[in-house]
């Protein structure tokens, strides 16, 4: 197995109450006012509170080019890359010299060199280090990330490997399109990022590491799907897909994959403790919650992660994540103690099933919510200044 030492969110440091980014947005996507009526009721319904934004508010009203939104992502994303993976590193007692592999996801921007390769310099990570940069996971890609990460330390038991997610969704956003999608996402998505460390089985227990370790993971992609959610490209960046085909497909399939999973390690779904499922909007969650025949509580760490700062593409399952390692288990057990199932939905329609366990000994490891925003403490989510 492999085991996650460290966890680090990070988020920009503008904030704002979802009313305000509604009122804002809402002449910026259409002038009708039909539509417009349309979009604050459906901003007022996707169960968000607040979003960061990579930039100020009142930056989005002019517009930007494709060329000048990617820019300010390779700018930003790798400012707070930095922040993330400094962090990460910080909280596992790890150099950037120990790092063997980073991998990088992203689907709300494009770089060559990639992030990852702009942030070797920076933080001191070796020359030698392999860098694995993916795009196109969308909102799978932290849940696949810590997958691959998986697949690639079982192989390198003595390795340490660094996931970084960094998402600025509000880039994307359209202007002049009154499309159904559209609507919706300029309602659902904010910006973030995140950085987990994970360590090979002899290095864990060479350096006394703790943490949840990975006990398996599976993949599903789902036939004739790929129309459901996604991006297409254009000359005015990525233009949304987004179907209500999503909560469909977890209805017929999502319930019987994750009970063939925890089959095939012996568990079934009430052997879980702690449910870690990506946030990707209302009917999503309620999807989850209906296929696995949950009980109203338990996706409520994903519930309150989407209300404090939306949905974050690849980088939310991971903010969901550093706060169920941030709670307190009972009878001073460690952190999100037991057994949890960690689960996303991407763009294929592809899902992405990580099954974490507690050591017995183990007493948690250290995870964290930074921005620039003061310190906040909601739930096990805790913001510092960077």
């Amino acid at each position: 197995m492999s085991r996650i030492a460290a966890v680090a969110a990070v988020l920009p440091e503008h904030s704002y109450a979802q009313s305000e980014i509604t009122e804002m947005i809402a002449p910026m996507i259409t002038s009708d006012g039909s539509k417009q009526a349309v979009l604050r009721r459906m901003h007022a319904g996707s169960r968000v509170d607040r979003r960061h934004l990579v930039m100020p508010l009142d930056e989005y009203r002019a517009g930007l080019s494709f060329t000048e939104s990617n820019d300010r992502f390779i700018g930003a994303a790798t400012d707070l890359a930095e922040v993330a993976v400094r962090d990460a590193l910080e909280r596992s007692g790890l150099q950037a010299s120990d790092v063997d592999m980073i991998m990088f996801t992203s689907v709300t921007g494009i770089s060559a060199p990639s992030i990852d390769a702009l942030l070797v310099p920076r933080i001191g990570l070796r020359s030698d280090i392999k860098r694995v940069p993916m795009f196109g996971l969308g909102c799978v890609g932290g849940a696949a990330g810590i997958a691959r990460l998986h697949d690639y330390l079982l192989g390198h038991p003595d390795d340490v490997a660094v996931l970084l997610s960094i998402e600025l969704c509000s880039l994307t956003v359209q202007r002049d399109d009154d499309s159904m999608a559209n609507l919706v996402a300029s309602g659902l998505f904010g910006d973030g990022g995140a950085a987990v460390v994970m360590v090979g089985a002899r290095r864990a227990e060479q350096l006394g590491l703790t943490g949840p370790d990975v006990v398996d993971v599976r993949s599903r992609l789902y036939p004739d799907s790929g129309h459901i959610l996604g991006f297409n490209p254009g000359s005015t960046g990525f233009r949304i897909v987004l179907t209500g085909g999503i909560a469909d497909v977890v209805d017929e399939h999502f319930g019987a994959d994750v009970d063939g999973f925890l089959s095939d390690n012996g568990l079934s779904i009430p052997d879980i403790d702690r449910w870690i499922a990506h946030p990707g909007g209302p009917r999503v969650l309620e999807a989850f919650s209906h296929s696995l025949g949950l009980a109203d509580d338990a996706l409520a760490l994903s519930w309150r992660s989407m209300a404090a700062v939306g949905n974050l593409s690849s980088s939310s399952v991971l903010h969901v994540l550093a706060d169920a390692l941030a709670i307190d288990g009972p009878d001073g057990k460690a952190p999100g103690a037991g057994t949890a199932m960690l689960f996303a939905l991407g763009p294929g329609l592809s899902a992405e099933m990580v099954l974490l366990r507690w050591p017995s000994e183990d007493r948690g490891i250290d995870s964290g919510v930074d921005s620039g925003v003061g310190d906040v403490v909601d739930g096990g989510r805790k913001a510092v200044a960077a």
